[in-house]
């Protein structure tokens, strides 16, 4: 793919067949409801991970619009099926939980990093022409030595989660460099909106304020509440996606996608504030948290600013208030186990 820089990056999509893997979770869904409408030809696999962000509910208003597979992209046979014919791969499967991951280190090991290097061979030997955009996480750097973090500080990740999303990331900067692969990785931070798992709070804080927000309960924050993260917001995130699909500036690179720092305590009360009801406490560190938890941290964003021409948008009481009024109308879907059955008819 060459990048036409006399069109808007958005117009590449029109026709573009592009696949998401992990495309039933939280900015998968979001990715593949922004690309159909920018007319692309779109195809989802995910493999139904329990207590991971994948919902029926999060492809609804698709139905006829794209093309969802049922499958491990760690399975051979599957991972060949969902490249074929691909122009651009977004690679967004794996789990999130850093707390799953110290329970359960060999799930995460299949799903971070075992999986995502089937997919890369995939790739290399049927779809070599393909661009692969990798979801990495700001938690590949551990504990930080300075901030805000660039992508030059130190990986010494603080979990299982973090080493195994480092070495997914790994694979795709080697398939780059030794098979020419057009890949790139974006390391989120805290990303934040519609269709995210509020079922419970194992996937990032966020959505569990945003919960106990809804439901009028108390929201806890650990400590003293002055622990400082970056949140963006899920709009923002999907723009920096496509724009690394498109421009060849970023193969073989690495992006952060880094916001504006807001200390927990504050979200946790903006969060109460938008809903109008519950309230917020602070309490002592749970030993299990304490011993992963790595203090403030928050990114630089200034490599994608300049290379990709990203930079967060969504101010952080608009994004809330958005995500806020969506599980005013959804609560009871998004509170609930999700169904597989209900993706039968897909």
């Amino acid at each position: 793919m060459h990048y036409n820089y006399s069109m808007s990056y958005l117009e590449h999509y029109n026709g573009l067949p592009v696949l998401i893997t992990g495309g039933l979770g939280f900015i998968g869904s979001n990715l593949a409801h922004r690309l159909a409408a920018l007319g692309a030809r779109v195809t989802l696999v995910d493999n139904l991970l329990p207590d991971t962000g994948w919902h029926p509910a999060n492809i609804a208003g698709l139905e006829g619009r794209i093309r969802v597979i049922i499958g491990d992209v760690g399975d051979e046979d599957v991972a060949r099926e969902a490249v074929a014919g691909q122009a651009i791969i977004f690679n967004l499967a794996g789990s999130i939980s850093h707390i799953d991951s110290m329970r359960q280190p060999l799930m995460d090991l299949d799903a971070n990093a075992r999986s995502h290097l089937v997919l890369l061979e995939a790739v290399r030997q049927h779809r070599p022409d393909a661009v692969v955009v990798y979801a990495g996480t700001r938690q590949q750097y551990g504990a930080p030595q300075y901030l805000p973090v660039d992508e030059a500080h130190r990986n010494l990740p603080n979990d299982i989660n973090g080493i195994n999303k480092l070495a997914g990331e790994w694979y795709h900067r080697i398939y780059h460099r030794v098979y020419g692969l057009k890949t790139c990785s974006l390391r989120l931070t805290n990303t934040y909106g519609p269709r995210q798992l509020i079922r419970h709070p194992r996937q990032g804080f966020i959505g569990w304020f945003v919960r106990q927000a809804i439901l009028g309960e108390t929201i806890t924050v650990y400590g003293d509440g002055q622990q400082r993260r970056d949140l963006v917001a899920i709009d923002d995130a999907i723009e920096a996606f496509l724009r690394a699909g498109v421009m060849e500036a970023a193969w073989g690179n690495i992006f952060n996608l880094g916001g504006e720092p807001a200390t927990l305590l504050s979200i946790a009360r903006l969060c109460v504030e938008i809903a109008g009801q519950g309230d917020v406490a602070l309490v002592p560190w749970p030993a299990e948290r304490a011993k992963i938890d790595i203090g403030d941290v928050y990114c630089s964003y200034a490599r994608a600013q300049k290379t990709l021409g990203w930079q967060p948008r969504v101010a952080l009481r608009t994004g809330l208030e958005n995500m806020i009024a969506f599980y005013r109308r959804h609560a009871d879907l998004y509170l609930q186990q999700p169904d597989p059955a209900a993706l039968l008819t897909w």
